[in-house]
């Protein structure tokens, strides 16, 4: 395994003028980390999940301008997409790596979801980590801290799934740039190997 963590030049990245320009440095210096994260995490994650788990690093092929400001290894029971189904994913924005149990506006079984996880809320909110945090929108970077919600606050998460069209929910963690760059390639394995064995119980309810 020859992950060796992410560095500055990663993040720094997104920060490249221009949608070719910042392609290019995507492809050459994150793509092939993210390949070597999905080689390592599908077969864990098959294990954890019982389904055949299949990685898909992001190609960001319908862009025609605008250059991307975040990238990422999702991983799916299906080899041909994971945007319709519940994935995992891990990636960067310029501020932080983000490792996540997802399920977005593409997915169609959002409602049922939604109830599932309403019922089950007492259980959820005692049992998901303080330091998680849940996103209602995978193209931004912002999220708020499991331990800085309400039950109620989290009971309309849930609520917003269910009547939503395009709602979505993520939980997962983010890792601040500065701590990230810190990490060995070991560390960080080690730390999203434990967050997604968090996060499997999401994905068994999904």
């Amino acid at each position: 395994m020859s992950f060796n963590g992410f560095t500055n030049d990663d993040f720094n990245v997104f920060t490249i003028n221009g949608l070719d320009e910042r392609m290019d440095a995507l492809k050459t210096t994150i793509r092939p980390k993210l390949e070597e994260l999905g080689e390592l995490f599908a077969p864990m994650l098959s294990v954890a999940t019982g389904d055949e788990m299949h990685m898909h690093v992001a190609k960001h092929a319908r862009r025609t301008k605008n250059p991307p400001k975040d990238t990422w290894v999702a991983f799916a029971n299906n080899a041909r997409g994971y945007k319709m189904l519940p994935h995992f994913q891990i990636g960067l924005w310029e501020t932080h790596v983000f490792v996540w149990f997802a399920v977005i506006y593409e997915a169609p079984n959002k409602v049922e979801l939604g109830k599932l996880l309403q019922s089950k809320i007492g259980k959820l909110y005692k049992d998901i980590p303080n330091d998680f945090m849940w996103s209602l929108d995978h193209t931004k970077p912002a999220a708020t801290k499991h331990g800085d919600l309400s039950k109620e606050e989290l009971s309309s998460m849930f609520t917003r799934l269910q009547n939503v069209k395009k709602a979505e929910i993520l939980c997962g963690i983010n890792i601040p740039r500065d701590e990230a760059v810190k990490m060995s390639g070991r560390d960080f394995i080690a730390r999203t190997e434990t967050v997604f064995n968090s996060l499997i119980p999401l994905y068994k309810m999904a």
